[in-house]
């Protein structure tokens, strides 16, 4: 009996090659996406220092570094109603190294209030959640004559265009919360905005403005110090923070209401399996009591969701203040 052994001829041999070059280049990039993330990750803010934004992008980033095993750092871009930051951020390496902190101006008013956009809010960023609904808060300084929405009102028809309001800059939700306002209560108010909601407060603190529609966070501080007066919030209901503070619906604008929302993002193309990771250690911060509490604490209420439902609600947003910008008369060039 005799063994034949036969050499594989050279087209066998190149495709056994190019099989096990296949494999091994699978195994490389299953190891590789198991291995995420192996450097820092930065977490793109929109807007200056110690405003909400940056608030509660720290705090994600504060708690995403333990989920993650990586530093997340933040860095602050501030400029054209935060779409500077969202320009950057969209068109960063879409690797999961960067991420946005989107607000409802950068990702549902801005379309609408800006006549040229640097980024498309829904073809350029991948979804991962929401983070905060945040009341918007009305407020004073202690120096002017006014201490309730209908006295505000009939100074401002008394003194058109002398009532200052600053904001975070034009398209945030505060600044649209203001117009929002002068359409309703059909008074003359004089928008001033900011890069961030930081220098506004300053400058409301030293009364170089009248006025101010902010994010509650940003200014609930100096209302429990005694340096801002609280005159009303924007929600349907009050603030457990500030039971005392009457609703702008209730105070003498019926109807009118206006919340600011947070959400994380990535830009549109990361990897499937990045997005995922990113996206489940993202729910177990928001589902950390400790990280709710803090919100809380800050006047907002924390909000988890899949990739999915925030990206429905995204567009149901850009619908809603699509129609408000456009009924208010807002613009920006």
């Amino acid at each position: 009996m005799s063994i034949t052994f036969r050499t594989p001829s050279r087209r066998q041999f190149a495709l056994q090659a190019a099989a096990a070059s296949l494999a091994l280049l699978g195994t490389v990039s299953a190891l590789a996406q198991t291995a995420f993330p192996t450097k820092p990750i930065t977490i793109v803010v929109p807007f200056s220092a110690g405003g909400t934004t940056d608030i509660l992008a720290r705090l994600m980033g504060q708690y995403l570094s333990t989920e993650l095993g990586q530093p997340v750092v933040v860095d602050n871009k501030a400029g054209a109603g935060g779409n500077i930051g969202g320009a950057l951020a969209a068109k960063a390496p879409a690797d999961g190294y960067t991420l946005f902190m989107g607000t409802v101006g950068t990702h549902a008013i801005n379309a609408a209030l800006y006549k040229k956009m640097p980024f498309d809010h829904i073809k350029d960023f991948a979804p991962l959640s929401r983070v905060a609904n945040v009341p918007n808060l009305l407020v004073a300084h202690p120096a002017e004559p006014y201490k309730t929405v209908p006295e505000m009102i009939a100074y401002a028809k008394a003194h058109p265009g002398k009532i200052n309001f600053g904001s975070p800059g034009n398209g945030a939700s505060p600044h649209l919360s203001g117009e929002l306002f002068k359409s309703m209560a059909k008074v003359n108010l004089t928008h001033i905005p900011y890069k961030g909601s930081a220098p506004a407060v300053s400058d409301l603190l030293g009364n170089q403005i009248s006025i101010m529609f902010d994010n509650m966070p940003s200014v609930i501080p100096h209302v429990r110090s005694g340096k801002l007066r609280a005159i009303a919030i924007t929600t349907a209901k009050r603030s457990p923070e500030l039971p005392d503070v009457p609703t702008i619906a209730e105070a003498g604008v019926p109807g009118y209401e206006a919340v600011s929302w947070f959400g994380m993002f990535a830009p549109a193309g990361t990897p499937a399996p990045v997005l995922a990771t990113i996206s489940a250690a993202l729910s177990k911060v928001l589902a950390n009591p400790e990280v709710q509490k803090k919100i809380s604490a800050q006047g907002g209420e924390t909000v988890n969701e899949t990739p999915a439902q925030f990206a429905a609600f995204i567009r149901a947003e850009t619908i809603k203040w699509g129609k408000v910008v456009k009924e208010s008369g807002a613009s920006v060039d």
